[in-house]
């Protein structure tokens, strides 16, 4: 007879089934934990100068960075925890006292949530809506039959510019985002081919042209005409977007493979009726944009004398217009316009758009992070520092402004703070140096340029691209990172032309 076979044995429950890591890798993060906890000792208990030199707090923002990507990429330690252990650490070390690190902390925390919080929440209820109503899908079906399907991308783009003019990247990215993730489902391949242009171009509009805040800023701090502003960067942009966030954007998406997420959309249609006209989805794209333009250009004339920015009509339609509120109207809109109107039970509605936060919890606590470490190094006079040193290098002026900018940017991670830094620093020798109105517009330009380049785990939007889309940060450092760069680079090179031939 056969030798009888004998099955294999079955494992048991406490019996793990995946693979499991190394006793090296156990040991190396163990160890690495230790270090840590050592490390935060010994910059709290070591005594601390009353006068730090800059050299000293630039070498300590560098050493933070440096820790903090180490922990991320190279310990795969959570992001959340590696910006609080490292902006805890860098507090510590930079002479923030003991009793006043959980104010700082939470202080960047807080305001970073303030501000992005409740527009990625409101942002993600109304791409939930938008999708499962169907309505993303038809608003990207009816481009694709207009356009043809090898101009999508280019289309999507080429919206992005025109909504990005009055409207602030975050707000009309997240806007944006169910059409273009309803067209990368559509169309097959990378989802970076159809989000990175359209996400360059909206970021482009923001840092080059008023009204957006830090250009703005620069525009006042450098005494720049601002029609002439709006004129080069019109001219600055285009260019820039087409190099940066499209060719390049299509290049590197075509070179990491990424499904569409199910982070914001994911799911079923919640009913198989035909789906909303797509007038009435141009209606409800339209809403938030129509009322935050709103907004700034009330402000804006307010801020030049035409209106009177306290009258009660002026105050209510900022209101009205200011970005969680104008996203609030929106969502309230289309939970009864592509919700109960078409059949939907309001506990329907309201379970959905329940289902749409729940995903994005660790985005929100990763950008409040970034931003906790930002405000750390704020506080903690890196930026003062950092502005007297860059103050006396000695550059060109139109050399100056680009490199002031762009290592503001770098240490602090904010583009809006980066460009108000650098036009304050250099306002008195932009005067000085008897440009015309168009060097003067040009060399804000530049200056705009230097604040877009190298966003990294400081910044809140490396976060937001990243989590949002899937990908790692090695990913997001080889596209978002380097379409910004790229951004700015172009930016500013067509800026010094326009200086150097005005």
């Amino acid at each position: 007879m056969p030798p009888t076979q004998q099955s294999a044995p079955r494992p048991s429950s406490s019996q793990k089934t995946g693979p499991t890591p190394g006793p090296t890798t156990g040991a190396s993060f163990g160890i690495g934990l230790v270090l840590i906890a050592l490390g935060l000792l010994a910059v709290a208990l070591v005594p601390k100068p009353e006068i730090y030199g800059s050299g000293l707090l630039l070498t300590i923002a560098a050493a933070a960075v440096a820790v903090l990507l180490l922990l991320i990429m190279k310990m795969k330690l959570h992001p959340v925890i590696a910006l609080v252990l490292v902006s805890l650490g860098t507090a510590l070390a930079t002479g923030i006292t003991m009793t006043e690190v959980l104010d700082v902390l939470l202080d960047g925390f807080g305001s970073t949530l303030g501000e992005v919080g409740l527009l990625l929440a409101f942002g993600v209820m109304f791409a939930r809506l938008f999708e499962t109503s169907g309505g993303a899908a038809a608003l990207s079906s009816a481009m694709i039959d207009r356009l043809g399907e090898k101009r999508a991308p280019f289309a999507l783009g080429v919206a992005s510019l025109m909504f990005g003019f009055p409207i602030f990247f975050d707000a009309a990215f997240m806007v944006m985002l169910p059409i273009l993730l309803a067209t990368a489902r559509r169309l097959g391949g990378s989802v970076l081919i159809y989000v990175l242009p359209a996400a360059a171009a909206l970021s482009t509009m923001h840092v080059l042209l008023p009204p957006h805040p830090g250009v703005v800023a620069a525009t006042v701090l450098l005494g720049a005409d601002v029609g002439l502003v709006v004129l080069v960067g019109l001219v600055v942009a285009i260019p820039s977007w087409y190099i940066s966030g499209y060719l390049y954007g299509m290049w590197i998406g075509k070179r990491i493979d990424l499904p569409v997420p199910e982070l914001v959309t994911g799911g079923p249609q919640v009913d198989d009726v035909e789906p909303p006209r797509v007038r009435v989805l141009v209606g409800l794209l339209a809403l938030p944009l129509v009322l935050i333009f709103m907004n700034t250009l009330v402000t804006t004339l307010g801020r030049t004398g035409t209106i009177d920015p306290d009258a009660t009509w002026a105050a209510g339609l900022v209101l009205l217009g200011s970005t969680p509120i104008a996203l609030l109207i929106t969502v309230l809109a289309s939970c009864w316009v592509i919700g109960v109107r078409r059949g939907n039970a309001p506990e329907v509605i309201e379970d959905m758009l329940d289902n749409a936060l729940k995903p994005i919890a660790p985005v929100m606590l990763i950008t409040g992070a970034g931003g906790m470490f930002g405000g750390v190094l704020l506080a903690s006079g890196i930026g003062d520092a950092l502005s007297g040193t860059l103050q006396d290098t000695g550059l060109p002026l139109v050399a100056a402004v680009f490199v002031v900018a762009a290592i503001v940017r770098v240490a602090l991670g904010t583009a809006t703070v980066a460009i108000t830094t650098a036009a304050g620093l250099l306002g008195a020798s932009v005067a000085a140096a008897g440009l015309s109105p168009l060097q003067t517009a040009a060399l804000t330009i530049v200056l705009a340029g230097g604040s877009s380049v190298l966003p990294h785990v400081n910044d809140a939007s490396f976060w937001l691209i990243g989590r949002l889309l899937g990908m790692s940060v090695p990913q997001t450092f080889k596209t978002w990172t380097v379409i910004k760069t790229l951004i700015g680079c172009v930016a500013a090179a067509l800026g010094t032309v326009i200086y150097l031939i005005a």
